[in-house]
């Protein structure tokens, strides 16, 4: 996949060059270029094109982005209020994601969203404890991990 990536990029310059015109509009028509090319070695040659990875990690930050942006106005409510009133707990969310760049990669997200901090993950590497600020309900939290962050990892990484 990063191979086919370079290549395609390397293709985008390459054009650029020949044409003896450094803009972003070469750039894009050697890339889109490069991208044809790589369709009509598809058929040719046994591999899978990059461009569903590229747009499932793009999805991944636009999930990203959304969650973080939720979370900041919900901690921004309990933080400028007169009296707090959270009622914060630790649950054991169970994780479907087998490697450790994936398991590394939701506890990132998950620490990186205001409101929740992963603690720690079990022996077995199957449940991560997190510190939820304002725990709603426990399956309420699980389910919203696993259909934002831990779907859209599973997406980019197989």
């Amino acid at each position: 996949m990063i191979l086919q990536l370079v290549f395609n990029i390397g293709l985008a310059v390459t054009w650029m060059l020949l044409r003896a015109n450094l803009t972003v509009v070469d750039f894009v028509v050697g890339y889109l270029l490069g991208a044809l090319l790589l369709i009509a070695l598809q058929k040719i040659l046994p591999f899978k094109l990059y461009f569903p990875k590229v747009i499932a990690l793009l999805k991944l930050t636009w999930i990203f982005a959304r969650e973080l942006y939720y979370a900041n106005i919900d901690v921004l409510k309990i933080v400028t209020r007169p009296k707090i009133k959270t009622t914060p707990g630790i649950i054991a969310y169970p994780t479907e994601l087998k490697t450790d760049l994936e398991k590394t990669l939701i506890a990132s997200l998950i620490s990186l969203t205001p409101g929740t901090m992963p603690i720690a993950f079990s022996d077995d590497g199957k449940i991560i404890y997190v510190h939820c600020i304002n725990m709603k309900e426990k399956d309420e939290i699980v389910g919203q991990i696993q259909e934002t962050f831990e779907k859209a990892i599973m997406e980019v990484t197989k």
